[in-house]
């Protein structure tokens, strides 16, 4: 019995160490530059959202092989921000653990929204006080 612990635990140890954990999500460019627009990859393959990190101003964009899968719509066309305030990476998205749902953060502020996208009807982008 002793003699078959050591190789079991060596089997396990290894299958383990192989295992794979199954789709990797692509990693965020978190770039130190300040850019105007920039990509947030969902937990959906095919979906991300476009943020203007000047103002806040958000899009849903889906991408697909045929093209009517293809298309941008609004998630928010309301600056968060008057003119004179904008600045380029002033804005960010964190993701949750839900997949529809980011929060939106002023990093000059503070200020939070909670940022949801999916079907028509089922979006929306509502202040966290």
């Amino acid at each position: 019995m002793k003699r078959l612990i050591l190789p079991i635990i060596i089997c396990l140890s290894s299958i383990a160490t192989f295992a794979q954990s199954g789709i990797d999500v692509p990693i965020q460019n978190i770039s130190t530059d300040s850019v105007v627009y920039r990509l947030f990859s969902t937990k959906n393959t095919y979906t991300f959202i476009k943020l203007n990190t000047r103002n806040g101003q958000m899009w849903q964009v889906q991408w697909g092989t045929e093209s009517k899968y293809r298309f941008e719509t609004i998630l928010s066309d309301i600056s968060r921000v008057n003119e004179s305030e904008e600045k380029n990476g002033r804005f960010f998205l964190y993701p949750t653990p839900n997949i529809y749902n980011f929060i939106l953060l002023d990093q000059i502020n503070g200020r939070t929204w909670q940022v949801q996208w999916g079907k028509e009807g089922e979006r929306m982008v509502i202040p966290i006080y």
